[in-house]
């Protein structure tokens, strides 16, 4: 005859049948999250697909290289709007990084313990600002103080300069490219400062003080003992703030200009941006081509903001691969 289990174990398997049942369950909704992610993503790029269609058949890739926008006689090219999405998230980054680099270092490294949490409180508050908010103060505030303050003046040291003055070349109103970008900057500076503010903190306090005890200064600590130990953070943070740089609509629609069309590489000409495009035209487009063609360009900055994403994972793999060879 088989010998039975004893007590103790029939009864602590018992117990432990609720656990492992719980343990399946977390791991098929875990799994069904993740595959539902997928689904929904391929749901929302198979839609454009589907909407963008009409126009991609007719223009084909033309589209991307077309800088004519009219809608009366259905003729549609979106360069102008991907350069406007381009440059203006281009100029953000290049204010945004510094500046949240700055900020992140001062909140770890050099704050005195009574400033760090009002200012970082502050700082974050920033985020929370309505971006419609940020588009009327860029319009109405900010817009005409950078046409008085900076173009004016760059207008007239660049006169007799043919390169230069094409850069801050056009009407001194306040609209355009530059003071789109300076506003995203100012938008995202919250969303990167936190991001390198968080992940500066975890760097173990061992790592920094036996940088310190073997003379570092605290920018030769940061930038050869922080940064390669939180690369992987920072470059999350840069890609968060560039995500949100290309998706943001209301600031930018207020303060670019809304012109569909390229006469000049001016930092300070109207031009206008795919989500902008998108915001101002969808609702009255009532189908047919120009709606193809508004669904063509939200096809675009899927792509784009795919292309980032994938170029910040390849990024961060060279970056391990280059700190794995070195050791």
């Amino acid at each position: 005859m088989p010998s039975r289990l004893p007590a103790t174990l029939v009864s602590a398997a018992t117990r432990r049948a609720p656990g492992v049942w719980a343990d399946r369950w977390f791991g098929w909704l875990a799994r069904g999250a993740a595959g539902l992610t997928l689904i929904l993503l391929a749901g929302i790029l198979l839609s454009l697909l589907l909407g963008a269609w009409p126009a991609i058949r007719q223009f084909g890739f033309g589209f991307l290289v077309g800088a004519d926008w009219d809608v009366v006689h259905d003729v549609y090219g979106g360069l102008s709007m991907i350069f406007g999405t381009l440059t203006t998230s281009l100029v953000a980054l290049l204010i945004a990084v510094p500046v949240s680099f700055g900020i992140a270092l001062f909140l770890t490294e050099l704050s005195p313990p009574w400033l760090k949490r009002p200012l970082g409180t502050a700082i974050e508050l920033l985020a929370a600002v309505p971006s419609i908010v940020y588009g009327m103060w860029g319009m109405l505030v900010f817009g005409p103080i950078l046409a008085r303050w900076v173009q004016r003046p760059l207008q007239a040291l660049f006169s007799g300069v043919d390169w230069l003055s094409a850069l801050v070349a056009g009407p001194p109103v306040g609209i355009g490219i530059l003071p789109a970008g300076i506003v995203l900057a100012i938008m995202i500076i919250p969303f990167i400062s936190a991001v390198m503010r968080d992940v500066f903190e975890v760097t173990p306090a061992l790592l920094k003080e036996s940088a310190y005890g073997l003379g570092s200064t605290t920018w030769e600590v940061v930038w050869k003992v922080v940064l390669p130990y939180t690369k992987a953070g920072v470059i999350g943070g840069i890609m968060l703030g560039l995500g949100r740089a290309l998706g943001e609509t209301m600031a930018v629609t207020f303060i670019i200009g809304n012109r569909s069309q390229m006469s000049s590489l001016s930092l300070f000409q109207a031009s206008n941006s795919i989500t902008s495009v998108l915001a101002n035209e969808f609702a009255e487009s009532g189908g047919g081509l120009h709606e193809a063609a508004l669904l063509y360009l939200a096809l675009v900055l899927f792509f784009i903001t795919f292309v980032v994403l994938a170029l910040s994972k390849l990024l961060l793999a060279r970056l391990e691969r280059g700190e794995g060879a070195r050791t």
